[in-house]
């Protein structure tokens, strides 16, 4: 997410962890969905970069943002079944 002010990291990361808490039907709050969203963006670029995926513009970032948020959320719904 480079590129990014603040403002709009926070306002992808809260996007990003809607949409995948959505995408799973999970329920959070505001401030568990912004970190979902935050720590799943790092996920994603950090997939995307592995598979040499550049990811350019806002729509782009919250695309990879979610499919990281997403990855989060399986991950950790994984580990709290166990």
């Amino acid at each position: 997410m480079s590129g990014f002010g603040v403002f709009s990291a926070v306002i992808i990361g809260i996007l990003a962890g809607w949409i995948a808490e959505r995408v799973l039907q999970r329920r959070h709050g505001l401030f568990t969905t912004l970190i979902v969203g935050v720590i799943g963006s790092f996920i994603g670029a950090f997939i995307a970069g592995r598979l040499n995926i550049m990811v350019y513009g806002w729509i782009g970032s919250l695309v990879v943002s979610t499919l990281g948020s997403i990855v989060l959320l399986a991950i950790l719904g994984l580990l709290r079944r166990r």
